[in-house]
């Protein structure tokens, strides 16, 4: 059987190679050769003994997912579509910036959570990525760039697991994708450089902050449970107390002394005055056992299936004025690559659906926002 290489942390990878009788070094001299220099072919793999490389050549590979399209911004932003088999296709991002580079990469071909303003939960969900796609997106786009503008210096100082799916829902083969992108002799990505978006799986905060702390990006987006039960159903599982406390836990071990809270703007749902508030309130609750945070405010990218709008900008400044006034960092994000369709929550690319996610969303639609975000007894079955 042959295997992927880049389903391998430099552990699997030393695993595997003390399998085919090779000591550890050889192991890291692969590993190098792959993620630093991009190669594929193990001839060109100039120092590992020629023993070694006709045995990789019968029982492994460097197979990076074929790319179905790319589609290059006014302002820089490339999207590409990676085709990950029976149907399905993902997306990642690169958002060039002058001090950085930041690549977003998807976990899953689509996704289960089903956020009401997100057209990637819109499409449903197939299946988890593997370790080597998820890495696949960063081994790509960073030997392509390098190659695009001809130099040999690292393209991608960021990546931010914030593009299809949920990272914590594919827990197993997240983790070693972090550990590729964080090694020395991968990517060398700082902890700091390195950010999982959750929208609150409280079980794998815990556990990413004893196996892999990287930076922490919660996604909250309403100042309440009754609202957020609405806009992110997983609230219902674990609500905001006890996403917060879960926060809390992880900063003790987080490399930034904060937990970044992404709130996407949307009109008359969650934008108003009362909501910036509440959540001035909410973080004062737990400030006290240490939560420490910023938020970053999100304009809203519309698709017609959301039956939702984006706030206006006088709306996204006021809401932002009430949190900065009252102590919290605060900032506003700038809209990258939408006309691409590649700005936040416009990730979808095309996902087989095995959860019905269509009459789901359809059922949810018929009930106005605002009277479901009223209380907690209009949670869906």
């Amino acid at each position: 059987m042959t295997v992927n290489l880049l389903d391998f942390d430099l552990d699997g990878l030393t695993a595997f190679c003390e399998q085919l009788g090779e000591k550890r070094f050889r192991a890291t001299q692969l590993f190098r050769w792959i993620h630093q220099r991009g190669a594929q072919d193990f001839d060109q793999m100039s120092d590992l003994a020629k023993s070694l490389r006709d045995k990789l050549k019968g029982c492994a590979q460097v197979l990076p997912l074929p790319v179905v399209s790319e589609h290059q911004s006014a302002d820089g932003t490339v999207k590409w579509l990676f085709d990950v088999g029976a149907g399905n296709a993902v997306e990642a991002v690169f958002i060039p910036e002058d001090d950085r580079g930041t690549l977003c990469v998807s976990s899953q071909a689509g996704c289960a959570v089903g956020c009401r303003f997100c057209s990637t939960g819109h499409q449903g969900f197939s299946r988890n990525l593997t370790t080597g796609e998820i890495v696949s997106q960063l081994w790509f786009a960073e030997h392509v760039l390098r190659k695009r503008f001809q130099t040999q210096d690292r393209v991608i100082s960021n990546v931010v697991m914030m593009g299809m799916g949920e990272p914590l829902q594919n827990y197993s083969a997240l983790v070693p994708a972090l550990r590729v992108m964080l090694d020395d002799h991968g990517y060398g990505l700082s902890r700091r450089r390195l950010t999982v978006s959750t929208s609150g799986v409280v079980p794998m905060m815990d556990r990413l902050a004893a196996d892999c702390p990287v930076a922490l990006a919660v996604s909250l987006h309403a100042p309440n449970d009754a609202l957020r039960d609405v806009l992110v159903p997983l609230n219902r599982k674990y609500p905001i107390d006890e996403l917060l406390d879960a926060c809390n836990r992880y900063l003790v071990h987080a490399p930034r002394d904060f937990i970044t809270f992404e709130y996407c703007m949307l009109d008359g749902v969650n934008d108003q005055p009362e909501h910036a508030h509440q959540l001035v309130e909410l973080v004062r609750k737990h400030a006290g056992k240490g939560v420490w945070c910023k938020f970053n405010l999100i304009p809203f990218n519309p698709f017609p299936a959301s039956g939702l709008r984006r706030s206006e900008s006088a709306q996204v400044s006021a809401f932002a004025r009430i949190l900065s006034e009252a102590g919290i960092v605060t900032t506003v994000r700038k809209t990258r690559g939408d006309d691409i369709d590649a700005a936040c929550g416009q990730l979808a690319g095309e996902v087989q659906d095995r959860t019905r996610v269509a009459q789901r969303m359809a059922k949810r639609r018929t009930i106005p926002i605002a009277v479901m975000g009223a209380g907690s007894d209009n949670k869906e079955a």
